[in-house]
């Protein structure tokens, strides 16, 4: 019973990685780069627009809280079972998934909020300014680094389910 609880969690753990995973990633390949070369009027009402978007229940559960809680659950289940081997892998991709976690509230959330503060792009004097103040350059590094982390945690479940298999066997 546990043991397919865990094996069931790992797989979820897995595919919320993943998604988190390609969500940065596209965020590093795609997303700022096309916005990077936009003037600012459109820089600032598509990005105001994409982070208005992003904040919602599919988001949240499937993604962002979801590797958080399915990792951990998956850690929590290990604990004390025979099958340690998994142990060292999914606690490597639990702490690699809280360093985006963190990077996420502390660098991502203050810009995007204040550059939804900013007010609608029509109604704003200076829309340079408000673009350099949200300081994208920073904002893209630090996700780069969400992207490498979360690509690592997800290389990490993916060995621990080859693991789960094999101990199965």
């Amino acid at each position: 019973m546990i043991e397919d609880l865990r094996t069931l969690a790992l797989v979820a753990a897995t595919m919320t990685m993943g998604l988190m995973a390609g969500y940065f990633a596209l965020y590093a390949h795609t997303i700022m780069p096309g916005l990077k070369a936009t003037d600012d009027r459109t820089f600032v009402g598509s990005f105001q627009a994409l982070d208005r978007a992003i904040i919602n229940p599919w988001f949240m559960a499937s993604g962002f809280l979801g590797s958080l809680a399915f990792t951990a659950l998956v850690v929590a289940l290990s604990l004390g079972s025979d099958v340690r081997r998994l142990l060292p892998w999914v606690v490597a991709a639990l702490v690699l998934y809280l360093v985006a976690f963190v990077i996420t509230i502390a660098v991502h959330l203050p810009l995007n909020d204040a550059l939804k503060a900013a007010g609608s792009p029509d109604r704003i004097a200076d829309l340079g300014q408000v673009r350099e103040a949200f300081d994208e350059a920073r904002w893209v590094r630090w996700n780069v680094v969400r992207t490498l982390t979360t690509t690592a945690a997800l290389g990490c479940l993916a060995w621990s389910l080859f693991l789960q298999g094999r101990l199965s066997a």
